[in-house]
């Protein structure tokens, strides 16, 4: 499989300073200065490996994956991904796991993970704010 590097530039320039030292450099979002951990995956179109930084919202030994694109009108193309491929593989700085991830649709267990989600990243309010759509939240766990 082909890697496809991200279109928008800030996120290709997050993805090369993390993937390319390792995980030593590039772990925190170059947007914000919060921790993001960097998903790999697989595009359910082009069947090419995708690479995204996202918030990092760790819960025991499982991740957090909120499908927020600051509260725009529709979801990023990942969660599409996520949804046909969900075997991904997470790195948090030098740590690379092979993770199998599922869309939270519980309601209990979505409030349970937004909340935390929240907590590492309170923007997360402001985007479900304002927006329509209920923003996807994901949890990756180890497969």
């Amino acid at each position: 499989m082909e890697y496809l590097p991200p279109k928008i530039d800030w996120v290709r320039k997050q993805v090369e300073l993390y993937e390319g030292s390792g995980g030593t450099k590039g772990s925190t979002l170059l947007e914000t200065g919060m921790p993001c951990i960097i998903v790999t995956h697989v595009g359910n179109k082009t069947g090419g490996i995708r690479k995204i930084p996202l918030m990092r919202v760790k819960v025991a030994d499982s991740y957090v994956l909120v499908g927020s694109m600051g509260g725009q009108p529709k979801n990023p193309v990942w969660v599409y991904n996520l949804r046909a491929n969900p075997d991904v593989e997470i790195r948090d700085k030098t740590d690379v796991t092979k993770m199998r991830v599922r869309e939270v649709t519980d309601a209990d267990e979505r409030a349970t993970l937004w909340k935390a989600s929240a907590e590492a990243y309170p923007p997360y309010n402001d985007y479900q704010a304002k927006t329509t759509r209920k923003i996807p939240v994901f949890v990756a766990e180890p497969a």
